[in-house]
């Protein structure tokens, strides 16, 4: 318990108004209160209400198999900052049921629905509990230790043999319907009439009910998607429509749904360290910095000095990079083509010119490692980042201001559209960009700082609409103060130095126990959370996935609304549906 007082002094006066249905979590290397299921959503409620704990971050779960347990795992902070508090729900592998928080926190949907479909936990008082990545139909849930891929693989890489018994051979060879998948017992797909979508169309009018005049209006279901545009990937809106208003919205995922946690669970640690480009593929050093100082924190192992510095340069850059790319496509969003994307793309591909020279890739650049980053930066690199920070970017973003903030079509087509306030956007656990321009001043790097953020001088940006047009605004703030930030980098920087603590290992052992950790990435919050039983690969490998869980709000976002603006406030959110589908 000392440990838990020290972090938050609170944590005593709980221990003792909940015993003994409350306790910490004593495992080593393990930390948090471990709550019964029957208290879980009292404790909840004096948390959020008596404590202050209004934001959920992330919810997922572990497999303790071969015992019969299932961890749910809740993560809770304040929006005025500060460390986070550790919740555990602990139920059986026979009959997994836990309450759902989505009364208290709707932010929770999304991440509940995951679960259920990866683990097949149930949450009672969920209203909407379907599969979210899967279809309804799949057989098992893939991310319980004993389910096994319809294509044969090792259990863990690196693999002794690609084909253990000396044979290449595929699963659907031995399938009657010769596709990779699993089917239930005694479910015939050649003879399945059920529309696909019913459990869907079912959950989208579930709260529809006629005017209270009596008048009935004729209501359209309209699907937008499976499409490419506005999304970074494959993405479907089925949306009820009265005339041409939104009435009611739901997003349909798992479109790129390839088992990431899944194969990031068979990956030894740092193998997974690439696989993390593959997440928002258009912040990948952003994601490396994530996972990285989540290792890092089983490891103990603090990065040197300047290898610090450079994280920050290259996440900072990062951010810039991804920001003027969603500030460049706005108009091609409400419809206009293509001159501002082509400007914010120039940039854009200069500071991937930057990358590509450091790390070897201008996307998946694979440049952090456990304990610092992979190389060093050149003089000449160096003197391009500096000549871009304190010379080029200052003034292009200067122009993109002049092209869009008092456009006359940009203004009337985005103030006031897909409005979410600051209760909303707290509630649905929303974050970066979108949380800000809600009016909630909320940054990792102030509120939870990381790394070595604490050093330099910045302002979080927000603004108070919460409208689409407060969220192009805060993006391009954001820009300005990134650069801010990197002008002290360059300032500050050790002239020489180790960019590595300790030497490259290639089958890193961690320490038994748990860790999350998150940095503030362009589309907000992105954490993860590892535990590791000691061995070279993860016993659980979880992304808290800013995309996928700023989507929680579409919805509000958009009913109301006409069905002409909900692409805009799509691009608004700015996903990826790299991390959404993982």
């Amino acid at each position: 318990m000392s440990e838990l007082t020290v972090l938050h002094p609170e944590y005593e006066a709980l221990l003792q108004r909940f015993a003994p249905n409350v306790e910490p979590d004593t495992r080593p290397g393990f930390s948090g209160i471990v709550v019964l299921p029957a208290s879980l959503i009292e404790v909840v409620t004096y948390l959020k209400e008596q404590m202050g704990f209004d934001y959920l971050s992330s919810v997922t779960a572990v497999d303790q198999y071969p015992d019969d347990q299932f961890d749910v795992i809740y993560h809770l902070y304040k929006t005025i900052g500060g460390e986070g508090l550790e919740l555990k729900v602990f139920t059986t592998r026979e009959n997994p049921v836990v309450p759902s928080v989505t009364q208290l926190y709707p932010g929770a949907d999304f991440q509940e629905r995951e679960i259920w479909d990866m683990f097949g936990i149930r949450f009672s008082g969920h209203y909407d509990l379907r599969r979210l990545l899967l279809w309804e139909g799949f057989s098992g849930f893939p991310l319980r230790k004993d389910w096994q891929e319809p294509l044969f693989e090792e259990e863990v890489k690196p693999y002794k043999s690609r084909w253990p018994e000396g044979r290449a051979f595929h699963k659907e060879q031995t399938n009657p319907f010769h596709d990779n998948v699993q089917y239930p017992k005694e479910f015939d797909p050649e003879s399945v009439s059920t529309d696909a979508d019913e459990s869907l169309y079912k959950a989208l009018t579930a709260n529809l009910a006629n005017d209270e005049d009596g008048l009935h209006t004729d209501r359209m279901v309209v699907n937008i998607g499976p499409q490419h545009p506005s999304t970074h990937g494959v993405f479907r809106m089925s949306a009820v429509l009265e005339g041409e208003t939104v009435v009611a919205l739901k997003p349909v995922l798992g479109y790129m749904h390839r088992n990431h946690e899944k194969i990031g669970e068979r990956n030894t640690f740092l193998q997974n360290m690439p696989f993390t480009d593959r997440l928002d593929y258009l912040s990948s050093m952003s994601n490396n910095f994530g996972y990285a100082i989540t290792v890092e924190k089983l490891l103990g192992l603090p990065p040197p000095e300047r290898g610090e510095f450079l994280r920050v340069m290259m996440a900072e850059l990062t951010r810039i990079a991804s920001h003027t790319m969603s500030i460049g496509f706005l108009l091609n969003d409400l419809g206009a083509f293509f001159t501002p994307s082509l400007y914010a793309l120039e940039e854009r591909e200069l500071i991937l010119d930057i990358f590509e020279s450091v790390a070897g890739s201008r996307m998946m650049c694979n440049y952090f490692r456990f304990g610092g980053v992979v190389r060093d930066i050149s003089a000449a690199d160096f003197a391009k980042v500096k000549y871009l920070v304190e010379e080029r970017l200052p003034r292009k973003i200067d122009d993109l201001d002049r092209y869009l903030t008092d456009n006359e079509i940009v203004r009337s087509r985005c103030e006031g559209v897909g409005v979410l306030t600051a209760e909303e956007a707290i509630a649905c656990s929303a974050a970066g960009p979108i949380l800000r321009a809600s009016g909630v001043p909320y940054d990792i790097r102030r509120a939870d700082p990381y790394s070595i953020y604490d050093r330099f001088e910045f302002d979080v940006c927000y603004r108070n609409h919460g409208d689409v047009y407060d969220r192009y605004l805060v993006r391009l703030d954001e820009i300005r103060q990134s650069i801010r930030i990197l002008k002290q980098v360059i300032e500050q920087i050790p002239p020489e130095g180790p960019v590595m603590n300790g030497k490259v290992q290639y089958l890193v052992k961690v320490p038994p126990g748990e860790s999350y950790g998150r940095v503030e990435g362009p589309r907000g919050e992105l954490g993860f959370y590892v535990v590791s039983d000691g061995k070279v690969n993860p016993k659980r490998y979880h992304v808290r996935a800013p995309s996928l869980i700023n989507l929680t709000g579409l919805e509000k976002m958009c009913v109301g609304g006409k069905i002409a603006d909900a692409v805009t406030i799509l691009g608004s959110v700015d996903i990826v549906l790299g991390e959404v589908d993982r």
